[in-house]
């Protein structure tokens, strides 16, 4: 129920109105902006998550295959220029062979299809180096060793000293792995491929023709 008392009191003194209209105001401004600031911070949180890497996130791969976890992501969502490429890379603490099994078992139960297309890789790789593809993603799977280098010093390449068998192994141990995702219609491999390799010709040539196309010419009445 409303005090009409307190109500008229107020009114009656015109700086005690004043307050209670200005903080009425004031909590009015501060409702406004907390709903509609809110949504927006959470719509950019999920433009700028591209979706691909939530999935990523989501196949049943065992804790020691996913440590270390860096995301890149380059391109547009929407195939402006260029469309958008992301690359995940992530170190694992077992060999590469036990490694590649896992994420590729995982890319199975995921809905992937291995995806056999040539230059799947464009150049030579040591591991496994496996393609695959679900709906319009196409998506690059490598697993090698670790390179095990130290980093430059000063700008100079580090000394790798040779092995001592009596140090302790395991310092450079467990496995890298590299993932690549695409849209499909970006990806060069789903398109037709040359007969031959351009990097060896430089482009495909025209096919040689086999007989003559016009034939034998028939001579014209005279």
């Amino acid at each position: 129920m409303v005090d009409t008392a307190a109500t008229d009191g107020a009114r009656s003194d015109p700086r005690r109105y004043a307050q209670r209209r200005l903080r009425t105001g004031a909590l009015v401004l501060v409702s406004i902006v907390v709903l509609g600031v809110v949504p927006v911070v959470f719509g950019l949180q999920a433009l700028s998550r591209d979706p691909v890497f939530d999935t990523l996130d989501q196949l049943a791969v065992p804790g020691w295959a996913a440590t270390e976890t860096v995301d890149d992501v380059s391109g547009s969502r929407w195939c402006l220029l260029d469309c958008r490429l992301r690359e995940r890379t992530v170190k694992s603490e077992r060999s590469p062979e036990e490694t590649a099994q896992v994420y590729e078992g995982s890319l199975r139960g995921d809905g992937w299809r291995p995806w056999q297309v040539s230059h799947c890789p464009e150049q030579p790789a040591k591991g496994s180096y496996t393609c695959w593809r679900r709906d319009e993603l196409t998506l690059d799977l490598w697993v090698r060793e670790p390179a095990c280098v130290p980093p430059p010093v000063n700008g100079e390449p580090a000394v790798v000293p040779s092995p001592d068998p009596s140090t302790e192994a395991g310092e450079c141990t467990g496995s890298l792995v590299s993932v690549k995702v695409r849209n499909a219609i970006d990806d060069d491999r789903t398109r037709p491929q040359p007969s031959t390799d351009p990097s060896l010709t430089g482009e495909d040539p025209f096919p040689t023709l086999s007989e003559d196309p016009l034939g034998e010419l028939t001579p014209s009445p005279s």
